[in-house]
């Protein structure tokens, strides 16, 4: 079958697309969208991020609002965490997975009030599952008549300010000081009097927030909060930094550690599973894998050498016995060399060496545990 030539795609913008290419942004097709993967380096953008702070655009992930009684309930069936319980201003991870248990994306689901006293709850989805996850909830719609269901991704941008550096500097940006939330903790609150959701969260391994705000002013917020960490080192990063951190930090990354074939157990997501008294989509296939155990489990690998092992590469038990595949691999900037996560047959996951399959030559690899990167607790 011929696949359709690229170069006759059209992608989406997010709202920074102007900014991003008056920059030098080395922009790539990602998800549907422009995306840029690199300003000056990975690498120097990586290490911003560690020692400072770096801004991400992330505008290309879904915003999906659930307004109305019911939508507590609603979000309650779908989602592998529990929703009814979540207070005003609280943020929890979670997955909305199949009837079998497979994931069909992993997401943020947050509990917001507006100044007019308004609570709504707004679902934070992968770029390259928005359409299907929109698809997914329609038909689940027709038993909560009371929710209000709407695709806010276009009227909005989102931005990542993440690093050691990201509360303490642009606390005065906001009439509400972001330090004062707890991790997982979201407020909306004015940026210039204008509304802005602010999130601790994100998807580096280091403290920051993630910014919600109207498509219009995304420029502006974004040119405020580089001005405000001007002198203290922050820096715009793309989608190469963004990898190499989450990669670091052990967060799994949809398309790879996840998809439909694989479950919250074996991909090590316990945490984000409440199966005790509530019934959601997938709940009685993951309680049977939790019982019996997994097939498949997700490890840590550092290879030997500086060849990095990358997606896809085999993974060898000590016997030669092809036991998993390699997830997501890479140069680690923090550690200075090469990582890796696999899933592996959980009978062959406590081994401490295995061998990986490397463009057609064995380097040895060894099993550590995750994350790779932790961050020094202030």
């Amino acid at each position: 079958m011929s696949q359709a030539d690229p170069s006759s795609q059209t992608y989406s913008q997010t709202p920074l697309d102007g900014w991003h290419r008056s920059a030098g942004a080395k922009m790539v097709p990602f998800a549907g969208y422009e995306m840029p993967i690199q300003y000056e380096s990975i690498v120097s953008e990586h290490q911003a991020c560690r020692n400072a702070a770096a801004l991400f655009d992330v505008s290309h992930m879904g915003r999906l609002r659930f307004d109305g009684d019911g939508s507590e309930a609603l979000l309650d069936r779908l989602l592998t965490r529990r929703v009814t319980d979540l207070p005003i201003g609280g943020v929890r991870y979670g997955m909305i997975c199949n009837q079998d248990g497979g994931i069909l994306d992993d997401v943020l689901v947050s509990h917001l009030k507006t100044p007019s006293e308004s609570r709504y709850h707004l679902l934070v989805v992968n770029a390259s599952n928005r359409a299907k996850i929109v698809e997914w909830i329609k038909p689940h719609l027709d038993d909560f008549p009371k929710v209000t269901f709407s695709d806010r991704t276009e009227l909005t941008a989102m931005i990542a300010v993440q690093g050691p550096l990201a509360m303490e500097t642009c606390k005065r940006l906001f009439t509400f000081d972001p330090s004062r939330l707890k991790y997982y903790q979201a407020r909306i609150t004015d940026q210039f009097s204008k509304p802005v959701i602010v999130s601790r969260t994100g998807y580096t391994g280091e403290d920051g927030f993630e910014l919600v705000v109207r498509a219009e002013e995304a420029t502006r917020v974004w040119e405020n909060v580089l001005l405000a960490g001007r002198d203290a080192g922050f820096a715009p990063a793309g989608l190469g930094a963004r990898d190499t951190l989450r990669m670091e930090a052990a967060m799994p990354l949809y398309g790879h550690e996840l998809d439909e074939t694989v479950d919250p157990v074996s991909a090590g997501l316990n945490f984000a599973c409440n199966l005790e008294d509530r019934d959601f989509i997938g709940r009685d296939a993951i309680a049977a894998v939790k019982s019996a155990g997994p097939r498949r489990v997700r490890i840590g690998l550092l290879p030997g050498g500086r060849r990095p092992a990358r997606e896809g590469c085999d993974v060898l038990s000590a016997d030669g016995q092809v036991i998993g595949k390699i997830t997501s691999g890479g140069p680690s900037p923090t550690l200075g060399h090469p990582i890796a996560m696999a899933m592996v047959d959980a009978e062959h996951a406590t081994a401490p060496e295995f061998e990986i399959d490397i463009r057609g030559k064995r380097s040895p690899a060894t099993r550590t545990k995750l994350p790779f990167y932790r961050r020094a607790k202030s």
